[in-house]
């Protein structure tokens, strides 16, 4: 049985998201507090599901400790709707971040979407490139203009999808459903938005010229020369 690591203070959702998850065929254990998130063994978990507003500190203290060592994924699950949270987030490794309150069909939705991008697929070449951006998935590392950058998990397996795609439109639905949500219903799709934008700052300059916004429809990756 996958089990699942649910870190909430709050009692009710507690009780009810327990619940609903276990009907789902997962066993949960929780932690309260950070102290018991910053304790709890994570090998086991197939995923975690993250308050940033804890009884003793913050959730970023949880998602540091995840940067440093083997952990599942973690779906930040907050009040907080701010961009500058979600960015935060996201740079620091959370796979989605979703707000509450929230619908539990959508939220399960996201947490199949989660695991579903953990398991491995086959993939058509382990070498991927447009214009000066390299991506090589053997040893999951991309460059781009000759200089090595460091990608989150979302923005590397999202850079690699348009990759694949390049001189093709692909919509934002497509994206959010592919990545995010399985079932159709967005909590919060300025995840595909942040996503998007952090990965061209890091892109720089030059490349980040390649990863297009077709307007109203949505993003595509373009192969040009100077």
């Amino acid at each position: 049985m996958k089990r699942i690591l649910m870190i909430e203070d709050d009692g009710a959702i507690v009780y009810s998201l327990s619940a609903l998850l276990a009907e789902e065929g997962f066993e949960v254990e929780t932690a309260e507090t950070l102290r018991e998130a910053l304790r709890a063994e994570l090998s086991g978990f197939c995923l975690a599901l993250l308050d940033l507003s804890l009884p003793d500190g913050e959730g970023w203290a949880f998602l540091e400790r995840i940067s440093q060592k083997s952990a599942p994924p973690v779906i930040i699950l907050t009040a907080r709707e701010d961009e500058a949270d979600i960015v935060r987030g996201l740079d620091m490794g959370a796979d989605d971040y979703v707000t509450k309150p929230f619908r539990a069909g959508v939220l399960l939705s996201r947490i199949r979407a989660v695991l579903r991008r953990q398991q491995p697929e086959r993939q058509p070449g382990d070498i991927l490139v447009c214009g000066d951006i390299r991506l090589d998935r053997r040893r999951t590392g991309v460059s781009a203009g000759g200089r090595e950058i460091s990608l989150t998990a979302g923005e590397f397996r999202l850079l690699a999808y348009l990759m694949e795609n390049k001189n093709r439109t692909l919509t934002r639905n497509a994206l959010l459903a592919r990545f995010w949500d399985d079932g159709g219903e967005y909590v919060n799709d300025n995840t595909l938005t942040v996503t998007v934008k952090r990965l061209r700052e890091k892109l720089g300059e030059r490349s980040r010229q390649m990863l297009k916004t077709v307007r109203g429809i949505g993003y595509q990756m373009e192969e040009w020369d100077d």
